[in-house]
């Protein structure tokens, strides 16, 4: 699994290339920069120390998106019959296809939850920083939600490989990805630091979050296809909770190969951008007495 930790660093350097060469057109100064080279390095070690020592290494990720997978799939396509009739892909096996329609609704829930969970602990777990040292906080609640997103790379590769296999197609909308990270990204981070502001405070947030997490799993239709929900309900899932956008643009971009929903994309994105700027305001406005508290 050497490999895998390999491929992660070099995806993150890629990454950062790429925003190198940007650096011209982008209106940030020496200090931002700073910043953004100091949460590469940050990222980085975080993936680095999660499953330092383990036989496995990084690609537990992995199996353990695939382990999810298995068990979602025997559940709802093997026992309960589930049929989305959008799954965008048929094969001759009704659970591959299946699988491959849940994977997609799966991938981003778990970066989601993850990266969430993880940031709700992480000023307690790095209170040194906090109290002893001069460093930038409002990088502490980037850092888990991008390492689970860099790990969830992998996952998306593995999708994207098994559909074109099936398909023998490579859909161009693929190329649309980073407008669906936007909503993610955009939601996963301003809870991200309204729930690591409050942590501080409250040390029952991460206990409340674990549930509020599951609840929200099963109202946002990744096992189950939108078209099931009764519908007064169906345009609260749909106006009201970002990731089912996400979910289903997943969908349309890696199996479909066209995008119908740019309506609940604008929206989402809208909503998103709303949580953060309420959850970095909070961040901000509680960030100064962090130390005391801790």
């Amino acid at each position: 699994m050497t490999s895998i930790k390999t491929s992660i660093r070099a995806i993150t350097q890629l990454a950062w290339r790429q925003v190198v060469r940007l650096k011209p057109l982008m209106p940030l100064s020496e200090a931002q920069w700073y910043k953004l080279d100091l949460l590469k390095d940050l990222v980085q070690r975080d993936l680095a120390a999660r499953y330092k020592g383990s036989v496995l290494g990084s690609g537990w990720a992995l199996i353990k998106q695939l382990a999810q997978l298995l068990i979602y799939t025997y559940l709802f396509s093997v026992v309960l019959k589930v049929n989305p009739s959008d799954r965008g892909i048929s094969t001759e096996n009704a659970n591959v296809t299946y699988s491959l329609w849940l994977f997609a609704g799966l991938l981003p829930w778990l970066t989601f939850s993850s990266g969430l969970s993880s940031a709700a602990r992480v000023i307690l777990q790095q209170r040194n920083l906090v109290t002893k040292v001069i460093f930038p906080l409002e990088l502490l609640p980037l850092i888990p939600v991008l390492s689970a997103f860099l790990e969830s790379t992998f996952g998306l590769v593995v999708l994207i490989l098994f559909t074109t296999i099936l398909s023998q197609t490579l859909h161009a909308t693929l190329l649309l990805l980073p407008l669906v990270w936007l909503p993610q990204l955009l939601l996963t981070v301003g809870l991200a630091y309204l729930t690591a502001a409050l942590t501080v405070f409250l040390r029952d947030i991460p206990e409340i979050l674990d549930i509020f997490l599951k609840v929200w799993f099963y109202a946002t239709p990744i096992l189950y296809p939108l078209n099931l929900v009764p519908e007064p309900m169906r345009t609260l899932v749909t106006w009201l909770n970002p990731l089912t956008t996400v979910v289903v643009m997943y969908r349309e971009v890696v199996l479909l190969g066209d995008i119908s929903s740019w309506r609940m994309w604008a929206f989402a994105v809208g909503l998103s951008a709303v949580i953060w700027v309420l959850g970095y305001w909070t961040y901000r406005r509680l960030r100064s007495a962090f130390a005391d508290v801790l």
